[in-house]
């Protein structure tokens, strides 16, 4: 039997969090702002959900729309106050101009994380070279994950991709762990779970009523349900 899925579930408030939690997630993104694709959200939201839940979380580090760094040293002292907040677990990823991984940013934020796990996010998607930018960041503390849809357009376009690189786990550059998100849907599951991911992450499809309304443990049980079929 393949061992446990993780779940992993964006959280915006300690009300989407004891929701997630109920529901059997194993794992928080704590983001805010999901009109731009999830941006760092306050310290004091990522307090209020440490104290509410006692799954793991980790905090978005994106300042603004896009996957440029942008103002590194406001970065570096966002991820310090997140620490401040309790935060011990992160989600990042910047690229320059050119798709390649903005590796001065990258280790510059990891440098203050101070060997705190964290996620490469879908930045990864919008890479140029995508083995490149693994091979890039393979000697990173603290990396242990990818977040991706295997292509910028989604799990439907990315299946393949996804597949594929499940499959390389544990070659130079592939031994973090594979999650899977980004319009994935039930009907993937299997398909990825017969390649071997045995990581997954949902936003909207934890919110029976889109981005406006909470998440709630009704549809978080659904996935989970799935994954432990």
């Amino acid at each position: 039997m393949s061992k446990r899925a993780v779940l992993e579930v964006i959280a915006l408030d300690a009300e989407d969090a004891v929701a997630a939690q109920a529901g059997g997630a194993d794992r928080l993104e704590l983001v805010t702002d999901m009109a731009a694709d999830g941006l760092t959200p306050p310290a004091r939201t990522v307090a209020a959900i440490r104290a509410a839940v006692d799954i793991d979380a980790r905090v978005m580090l994106r300042l603004a729309d896009g996957f440029a760094a942008g103002d590194v040293e406001r970065l570096v002292r966002v991820a310090g106050e997140m620490r401040e907040a309790g935060a011990d677990q992160f989600v990042l990823g910047f690229l320059d101009p050119h798709g390649g991984v903005d590796l001065a940013a990258v280790e510059r934020v990891v440098a203050v994380l101070d060997g705190c796990r964290w996620t490469f996010h879908r930045a990864i998607d919008r890479a140029a070279d995508r083995d490149a930018l693994r091979k890039q960041l393979a000697d990173l503390p603290g990396l242990d994950a990818y977040l991706t849809a295997g292509a910028a357009g989604g799990v439907d376009e990315g299946l393949t991709t996804l597949c594929a690189e499940a499959r390389r786990r544990g070659e130079p550059g592939y031994e973090p762990q594979l999650m899977v998100g980004g319009g994935l849907r039930l009907d993937h599951v299997p398909t990825l779970r017969d390649a071997g991911v045995d990581a997954f992450h949902i936003g909207g499809a934890a919110r029976p009523d889109g981005w406006t309304g909470p998440v709630t443990a009704q549809a978080v049980a659904r996935w989970r349900q799935a994954l432990d079929g």
